[in-house]
């Protein structure tokens, strides 16, 4: 039973000596302990605030990012809205200038037929007149081929006229 329960000098000695190991580590080992400790949490905290602030910052450059995305893609879509838009202007005055075109060239084209008409139609009369002529010439030289029928025309005409 000894093993049970130790002796009184046993006890004194163990007590005297836990308390010189609590004296020395209350004096010099627990203040240093204890400060380490504070520095790390001092240090755990400060990076957990930090980290915190780069959270919140990581947040606000993605609602900034998201927001800039959004801008570019309307600003996107109101670049090709205004450039559909002078693609069809463009289209459309084309297309006036083209018909505007195509009416002066009508124009000249039914001018120039119309002229082209009249100049066939006066080539016409004026061939219709010469043949006339020469057709007359012919009549008149095989009528007046004889000097008695020449004076017999002679005076129908003069005929003609008194009445």
């Amino acid at each position: 039973m000894k093993l049970i329960t130790p002796s009184f000098g046993l006890i004194f000695w163990m007590l005297i000596g836990f308390g010189i190991l609590f004296f020395i580590l209350a004096k010099f080992a627990w203040p240093v302990i204890t400060k380490m400790i504070n520095e790390r949490e001092q240090f755990i905290q400060q990076q957990l605030t930090e980290a915190e602030t780069v959270r919140q910052e990581m947040k606000n450059l993605k609602s900034e990012h998201q927001q800039l995305l959004v801008e570019a893609k309307d600003e996107r879509d109101k670049i090709l809205a205004d450039a559909r838009k002078m693609i069809a202007k463009m289209n459309d005055e084309a297309k006036i200038r083209q018909e505007k075109e195509t009416d002066i060239m009508m124009l000249e084209t039914r001018k120039a037929i119309e002229n082209e008409k009249m100049k066939a139609i006066t080539d016409i009369k004026n061939e219709i007149a010469n043949l006339s002529i020469e057709v007359a010439e012919k009549i008149l030289r095989e009528e007046l081929k004889d000097s008695s029928r020449q004076e017999e025309i002679i005076q129908k005409w003069v005929e003609d006229i008194k009445i």
